[in-house]
């Protein structure tokens, strides 16, 4: 794991670079520092309302005696796309807009979820508190009973 996240951390501010000396040559220095600011503040103000419809449902899921686990999520992935949004730079900018529409976003939080489940390193709960069979040997803490304790109360 660590090998992929210095590889990222040096492969990333190296492409961003790129990017920004090409579209620099093409459009102009001061325009391409323009162009960063400005998807910046659109994201920004995307990231507003995307937030706070977010936190609305969570909160009316709340309200309906549900976890609102899809929402946390969602929350997770929009502070990341506020990260990638105030980076400079258009790939960062490009992926932090990805994860700012609910379509992609659901995309790529359904594609890591399946990702995180495969590893065996999460288990995911349903809607009834119950775990999905398929995860193996799960004790759900809150119907876990000792028998000697009933044997005792006798």
């Amino acid at each position: 794991m660590f090998p992929v996240v210095a590889l990222i951390f040096l492969l990333v501010p190296a492409l961003e670079i790129y990017l920004l000396i090409q579209v620099g040559q093409l459009i102009g220095a001061l325009s391409t520092a323009l162009l960063v600011i400005l998807t910046a503040v659109v994201g920004v103000q995307l990231l507003k309302s995307q937030g706070l419809s977010t936190l609305t449902r969570a909160q009316q899921r709340m309200h309906e005696g549900q976890m609102p686990a899809q929402e946390l999520l969602e929350g997770l992935a929009l502070v990341v796309a506020g990260a990638f949004l105030l980076t400079p730079g258009f790939f960062t900018d490009t992926v932090g807009f990805l994860l700012l529409f609910p379509l992609t976003r659901g995309l790529m939080i359904k594609y890591l979820s399946r990702r995180l489940m495969a590893s065996g390193h999460f288990v995911m709960h349903n809607q009834t508190g119950g775990t999905r069979p398929e995860q193996g040997d799960v004790i759900d803490g809150v119907n876990y009973r000792r028998h000697d304790e009933d044997r005792d109360s006798r």
